[in-house]
């Protein structure tokens, strides 16, 4: 990382301000080529900034000045808060192509270098990516705490418990063989700490998905033919999503529809309805799909008879009441034609989704972390039951490279490579 890279890091323009960025050996240079002379480190100056090749002005900004590696990346960083129409833009960014060693950055390099330079971990850049694309309060609230290192921190404090309970096993080791044993009941100590570890590192394994964070928590209408499942979807997501008729058997295959309700992410689902005899064979495979997505599920809403509910904790709708006077099925009466019970359905649905999703303070993990979280738990919990210590030593050095793997300090070369080409070019 040698070269200085440079980018606008904020929105298209046109727009009010334009912030470009530059890291890197030499940003010092750059501004400096452009504004005449560095400003006082971490102060905003405003200066005229021009074409160090004939001295033409290319606009009136504020500068500002960071000298690694206390930076954003760790490296040296320059910002250029201009104006932010697309003319003066692109002449500053084609002043800053010209000059000796700079580039245009990659799409991540920012992130990426703060990253090489250890001023993020890998479960700090995966909070960023979610933070970037965060649609919900929920979700920018759960990428915010992991962008910000709350379960950073809380791996540093396994890692250093591991160092702890490595050199104390080490020890041991070393006076197995002395008559002069400093501690005669070290074994029974250092099994007692491995055991508490386990049990901390255990309950992150508890912690909500991001996947069902980003993605939504998926809620699949369900129930016979012109039960009313389109028509309440469409009420749900708010907009004419699936197509409603009397004519039994319309849905043939999944609709889904994201939505947000109460600030939380939701997918429905609207499926074929499921009676026992299929009228051809299209049908036929819209119902096994059917089947397929109430498997997958998080949320079922029924509106079928409640003898034929598919899961216990399905949500059982007593659909059209609009058009039953004296409705007497169990249920929530609804009718997602006059709006009746929707609004009901609608905090069952938020109810349900407070226990799948992190509640405030709280962050949700990666497929990724809960794996890691969960293989070194399990190198943890094999350390705390192993009689010969020096299996419990070897247990616990595996323990230390899933920590490195869950920090990214090791083996996660591909996957970085995915993580940042997500990322816009800006950050």
């Amino acid at each position: 990382m040698t070269d200085t890279i440079f980018a606008l890091s904020s929105g298209a323009p046109p727009a009010g301000i334009g912030v470009i960025r530059v890291s890197g050996p030499q940003a010092g240079m750059a501004l400096q080529a452009l504004a005449g002379k560095l400003p006082v480190a971490r102060r905003a100056r405003l200066a005229l900034l021009a074409d160090p090749r004939d001295g033409m002005a290319l606009d009136r900004a504020l500068i500002l000045w960071f000298p690694g590696p206390g930076t954003a990346t760790g490296e040296d960083l320059a910002e250029l808060h201009c104006h932010g129409g697309r003319a003066v833009i692109a002449a500053i960014e084609g002043v800053l192509a010209a000059l000796p060693g700079l580039r245009r950055a990659e799409p991540g390099e920012f992130t990426r270098r703060a990253f090489a330079n250890g001023r993020m971990d890998l479960n700090a850049v995966e909070g960023l990516s979610d933070l970037l694309a965060a649609e919900t309060q929920q979700q920018r609230r759960s990428a915010l705490l992991m962008a910000e290192g709350h379960f950073s921190r809380r791996i540093e404090g396994w890692r250093h418990a591991v160092l702890q309970l490595s050199a104390l096993t080490e020890a041991a080791l070393d006076f197995s063989d002395e008559d002069d044993v400093p501690d005669s009941d070290i074994e029974a100590r250092i099994r007692g700490d491995i055991s508490s570890l386990g049990q901390d590192v255990g309950a992150i394994l508890s912690a909500p998905s991001a996947e069902r964070l980003r993605d939504g928590i998926r809620v699949v209408l369900a129930g016979p033919p012109n039960a009313g499942k389109s028509t309440l979807l469409n009420r749900l997501v708010g907009r004419d999503a699936a197509i409603v008729s009397d004519i039994a058997g319309t849905t043939r295959d999944r609709i889904e529809v994201p939505a947000a309700l109460g600030g939380v992410a939701f997918l429905f689902t609207d499926t074929a309805g499921l009676r026992a005899d299929a009228g051809d064979a299209i049908e036929a495979i819209g119902m096994d799909r059917a089947r397929l997505a109430l498997e997958a599920a998080d949320i079922i809403i029924w509106l079928g008879d409640a003898g034929e509910i598919p899961r216990e904790d399905a949500l059982l709708i007593a659909a059209q009441c609009d058009r039953w006077p004296d409705d007497v099925r169990p249920g929530l009466h609804l009718s997602a034609r006059t709006g009746e019970g929707v609004e009901a359905l609608v905090e069952a649905l938020l109810e349900r989704a407070a226990v799948l999703l992190p509640g405030d303070g709280d962050y949700a993990l990666h497929r990724r972390q809960q794996e890691g979280v969960a293989k070194l738990h399990a190198h943890v919990q094999a350390a705390a039951n192993a009689r010969d210590l020096l299996i419990g030593a070897e247990e616990l050095r595996q323990a230390r490279n899933a920590i490195d793997a869950l920090t990214g300090r090791a083996g996660t070369e591909d996957m970085l490579d995915r993580l940042f080409a997500g990322f816009c070019i800006g950050k």
